[in-house]
């Protein structure tokens, strides 16, 4: 439910020509509570104001030299990013009406109104229109909820899958390959036996921002559960940059971690597979076996394997 404060701390620009009409609105509107009130007399001005603030309700003139109301509300129009407009239309001609409610306005009041009318009607839409914000605020964060990890705000497995997709949909065109590094935190468990779940989720925290650092704007770096993540690497060209970024991840990881005044040290081994043809669980399929390989061989070391791919290259196998 929306409070009292939330309607009245909405945002409203008054949009009017006269400017002894504005001063009357805006009294009616302070009187009644509304603290977030704007105002302009340049019709030309509205597009824009509306881009940079968002308003909740355009009380909106449709008689105005050089550029009337139904034009204002066309350029509103160039910037919606939903289904309808915030504007109120108010004129002193009936026969407008129908036109103002087909240019995209969500009610009309024609000119002399009725104090407790057009305060009503303000209150309505002002409603609706909170209300359906907050709708759409709810559905963004579910969205996001459903495709990124709670913890770390990194995507997930849902998530993954996708981006590991579009890679190497972009490298067999490119003809050039994706690597995967399949990350897992050496000495984890006993941080968490030891330490509690707490510093165990701190910690997961902070190792999923040094993974960020490790990799550049366009690559992904994904949770998959547990301490379990998993960096994907689009258009290379080279196994040289591999290596390296494997090796930055191994030195971001195991740079000590002050939680809570004490300090926590972790390794990473990572297991890493590359291609530019093979489908998303062929790519994770390899990367876990690698991840197994470099485990088995001491840890705190990546395990480079290859499934066939669009360059002739053939990395070995590599044991740090």
């Amino acid at each position: 439910m929306l409070s009292e404060e939330d309607i009245h701390a909405a945002k409203i620009l008054i949009v009017d020509d006269s400017p002894d009409n504005i001063r009357l609105m805006l009294a009616m509107l302070e009187q009644e509570g509304y603290v977030n009130i704007s105002d302009t007399t340049k019709p030309q001005e509205v597009a824009e104001l509306h881009r940079l603030h968002k308003f909740d309700l355009i009380l909106l003139d449709i008689q105005m030299p050089l550029m009337d109301g139904f034009k204002v509300m066309n350029a509103l129009h160039q910037l919606a990013q939903d289904a309808w407009l915030p504007v109120l239309a108010i004129t002193a001609h009936p026969d407008h009406k129908v036109s103002a409610l087909e240019a995209g306005a969500m009610d009309f009041m024609t000119k002399p109104f009725h104090l407790e009318e057009i305060l009503q009607r303000i209150r309505k839409m002002l409603e609706v229109r909170l209300l359906f914000n907050r709708a759409t605020r709810n559905s963004a964060a579910m969205s996001h909820l459903a495709l990124h990890d709670s913890l770390t705000g990194l995507p997930n497995r849902r998530l993954l899958d996708d981006r590991i997709s579009i890679a190497l949909a972009h490298a067999r065109r490119a003809r050039t390959l994706v690597a995967l590094m399949y990350v897992d935190l050496d000495g984890f468990k006993e941080i968490n036996d030891t330490w509690g779940h707490d510093y165990g989720d701190q910690l997961l925290q902070l190792v999923s921002q040094r993974l960020l650092a490790t990799a550049r704007s366009e690559d992904t770096v994904a949770r998959i559960g547990g301490d379990e993540f998993i960096l994907v690497l689009g258009d290379l060209s080279s196994l040289q940059d591999v290596h390296a970024t494997a090796q930055k991840v191994i030195d971001a990881v195991a740079s000590p971690y002050v939680i809570q005044q004490a300090e926590l040290s972790v390794t990473a081994s990572i297991g890493i597979s590359l291609s530019g043809s093979a489908p998303a669980e062929g790519l994770i399929r390899l990367a876990d076996a690698a991840l197994y390989e470099a485990k088995r061989n001491g840890k705190n070391r990546y395990h480079v394997d290859a499934l066939p791919c669009a360059t002739d290259a053939r990395p070995q196998r590599n044991l740090q």
